[in-house]
């Protein structure tokens, strides 16, 4: 026993017998022990879910000095969308956030893309930032994204993919069984919200997901996104990734650097 705890128990007017030894080992111990499990989060169903880490390092990912340019469209249905563009290029890519987001939380990955080539449009929803619509129901945000498709056609965009996560990956799917034919060529969900036609989606579709991904009310979102998948025509693929981490939030977890490489192969494969 060290001699400063030999010391407490003298003090105390105790004799250090093979009891009490034990019993301060315990005291000493525990904090230690509490600490080692601060570092783990579960939810409610006892389900581990790792804390978020928000080094872009751990997606292989690195902020540019350029900041993007602040850009403004119509939608289909008159409203008014505000988007950062990024990069130059023939291939022009649609970032659609989640409910939680803006665009600025597509801050690192709209520049790893346009250092590969591609022209990115991160837009805010309309209700979020300056954007605005005459109806601000989720059953209106499709439109939001095919305002943007339009624009990059427009400003001599060849081909147009669309990235959409959680509520924005709904929108990004429900945009594109209304697109025009071709107006979108490739898709990729990242744990979509369920639309009702998923037989209408058009182009290459790339679904994503965590394998523990549950929602606020404690249901597993996997059996729904499989049967999404399941409904809608080919060519498709879907990758499940390990762990918990939700959309957007998958990029800030040890799964965020093969999330990116499987984006990017997606929209430059032949």
């Amino acid at each position: 026993m060290p001699r400063s705890q030999r010391n407490i128990l003298t003090m105390n007017g105790l004799r250090p017998n093979r009891l009490t030894v034990l019993a301060v080992a315990l005291v000493v111990a525990t904090p230690a022990l509490s600490c080692r499990q601060a570092g783990r989060q579960f939810d409610p169903k006892g389900v581990h879910r790792p804390s978020i880490d928000n080094n872009p390092t751990r997606a292989g990912l690195r902020r540019d000095s350029a900041a993007p340019k602040l850009v403004s469209f119509p939608t289909p249905d008159k409203g008014l969308i505000y988007a950062n563009e990024y990069g130059q290029g023939d291939h022009g890519v649609v970032l659609a956030h989640g409910g939680r987001f803006n665009k600025e939380s597509w801050d690192l990955q709209p520049q790893a893309l346009a250092r590969a080539g591609l022209r990115i449009l991160a837009i805010d929803f309309r209700g979020y930032g300056r954007s605005k619509g005459p109806s601000q129901a989720r059953n209106g945000y499709y439109f939001d994204i095919l305002g943007a498709v339009r624009y990059l056609r427009e400003t001599a965009a060849n081909a147009v993919s669309v990235v959409g996560g959680s509520f924005g990956g709904g929108a990004a799917a429900r945009a594109s069984v209304e697109a025009k034919p071709g107006e979108i060529d490739r898709l990729v969900l990242l744990a979509h919200s369920s639309i009702e036609q998923p037989e209408g989606m058009k182009g290459r579709k790339l679904f994503i997901t965590a394998r523990e991904d549950f929602s606020g009310n404690g249901v597993l979102r996997l059996p729904r996104i499989r049967e999404q998948y399941e409904k809608t025509p080919e060519p498709k693929k879907l990758i499940i990734l390990d762990g918990s981490a939700h959309a957007q939030h998958i990029f800030g977890t040890e799964q965020g650097e093969r999330l990116m490489q499987e984006i990017l192969h997606f929209l430059s494969e032949p």
